[in-house]
């Protein structure tokens, strides 16, 4: 496509480790969200998107680059693949992946591009800046809380937001961990309960077992926190008590950037901008908050990590109020914004919604998930069925083969794989069929078989530092029989019973 031939001015926000069910508009019982929630009632809110890979690298890579990770390599934060794969002989005056990437698109349909972030040197991922004009670097590796990005933020909507056709990209930090909104925003939350599936004997449980943020050890491999770093926090979550704290402190992060992204909507009306600039809110993946035992973290290829919400307000494409249902990978949204800015999505797998925004209908019928940095995982999302094949645990106690009804158990409390061979039976083979159709696309093979030579995934390797001293404090914590386990089996899932299939 050529340049566009209409005025465009698009603000993507983009919040890093915000899971939907933790927004007002998705249902959840918090005040968390009244600005985001207000997008949403201005446009649409698409219920069921999901980053195709994580966590953080790998799901920008594939935004920004319209490409599966299992396709292009990056899968991991270190190794090999943490890093796009050399085109090769076949690469021309310019890269391929350059040429396709995401801002190379916008900026192809005649649209001033910039993005505001340090994700690209917090990871050395500067192919999320291909075919920018602008990026700018808050400074400060992803510790950013939003009144520091906003001041960035004011200054270039002043600057060039009156003009037309132009695409910001504004990263926002809050709900990552550490949490640490400012003290002086208080915690609107200190008397509402948390959701009630976290109880004592849940917990009780979580603390017999083990891994990276456990609730044995929140902040790594250890209890130890620093408060003046992560002010919100708990070393270990040892009751209900300590669970509240934790979530009330995500739940502020949520609450703090929907404040400032309140702002930055107010500064396009005060513009008199707002009504012609389509606005999208959506993140690179969610966050597990107890569920599967991790604490504060995005470990899994599982629905608290890679679900994200999409509220996605574009004048003369959404309706106010409305919702689509269907399933969609957080590529197809890259593809439907540049879509709708005239631009092409041409050797792209993401698939554009701009119909289903128009219709409230459409979607794929089912997701294949990918997890490479903590853990090795795959997974078949479909209907309210998760299937999770675990390659390397990432050192958690996690079975090789794990199915969730996600309707009758929304938080992954009860693996029911043993019970269900006639879906085993089905999807697994499926679940493998595709990754292995991926994977004889990238110019590695298969990804997961690199990471695993490296000794496993980037968070997680064996030998490395944190292996040996986490085994000594398994031992002192009276959880000396996990400590075995791993010296004997390393990073191998243990076994699901699958007699029947």
């Amino acid at each position: 496509m050529g340049k566009t031939d209409h005025s465009v001015r698009i603000l993507y926000i983009d919040v890093d480790s915000l899971r939907p069910d933790h927004l007002a508009c998705y249902g959840y019982h918090r005040n968390t969200s009244p600005n985001i929630d207000a997008l949403a009632g201005n446009g649409a809110r698409v219920s069921h998107v999901y980053a195709s890979d994580t966590p953080c690298l790998p799901s920008r890579t594939a935004f920004f680059g319209g490409q599966f990770g299992s396709v292009s390599g990056v899968i991991n934060h270190g190794g090999v693949c943490a890093d796009l794969q050399p085109q090769g002989a076949d690469r021309d005056f310019r890269s391929g992946p350059a040429v396709n990437s995401f801002g190379q698109r916008l900026t192809q349909a005649g649209l001033w591009t910039a993005s505001i972030s340090p994700f690209p040197r917090r990871h050395s991922a500067y192919q999320m800046t291909w075919g920018f004009n602008e990026t700018v670097d808050t400074g400060r590796n992803g510790l950013e809380n939003a009144d520091e990005i906003f001041p960035e933020v004011e200054r270039w909507l002043k600057s060039r937001g009156q003009r037309e056709n132009w695409f910001l990209h504004v990263n926002m930090w809050d709900p990552h961990t550490p949490y640490d909104t400012p003290a002086s925003f208080g915690n609107p939350f200190k008397d509402e309960p948390i959701d009630p599936w976290i109880t004592e004997a849940v917990i009780e449980k979580q603390r017999q077992s083990y891994g990276p943020h456990s609730a044995r050890e929140v902040p790594h491999y250890d209890s130890k926190i620093n408060p003046a770093f992560w002010p919100w926090g708990r070393g270990e979550i040892a009751s209900v008590a300590d669970a509240k704290v934790h979530i009330d402190g995500y739940d502020c992060g949520v609450a703090y950037a929907d404040l400032y992204i309140g702002r930055i909507v107010n500064l396009l009306a005060d513009l008199g901008v707002l009504e012609e600039t389509a606005i999208i809110v959506s993140a690179d993946h969610g966050e597990n908050l107890g569920e599967l035992n991790v604490w504060g973290d995005h470990q899994l290829a599982d629905e608290f990590t890679h679900h994200v919400p999409a509220i996605i307000s574009w004048p003369g494409v959404t309706t106010a109020g409305s919702s689509v249902e269907g399933l969609f990978y957080n590529l197809d949204l890259a593809s439907t914004i540049v879509d709708l800015a005239g631009g092409s999505t041409e050797e792209w797998v993401g698939q554009s919604m701009a119909d289903a925004l128009k219709s409230g209908k459409g979607g794929r019928d089912r997701l294949f998930l990918s997890q490479g940095a903590w853990s090795l995982q795959r997974s078949l999302l479909w209907d309210n069925w998760l299937l999770t094949h675990t390659i390397h645990t990432g050192l958690k106690d996690l079975s090789e083969w794990m199915l969730f009804d996600l309707k009758a158990d929304p938080h992954e409390t009860t693996n029911v794989a043993a019970e269900h061979p006639e879906i085993l039976s089905d999807k697994a083979a499926e679940l493998t069929d595709e990754f292995a159709e991926l994977a004889s696309q990238c110019r590695l093979g298969d990804p997961f078989t690199q990471v695993l030579s490296e000794g496993g995934p980037h968070h997680a390797r064996i030998p490395g530092p944190e292996f040996g001293p986490y085994l000594d404090r398994l031992d002192a914590t009276g959880r000396g029989h996990h400590a075995d386990w791993l010296r004997e089996h390393g990073g191998v899932p243990r076994p699901t019973d699958l007699a029947a299939y």
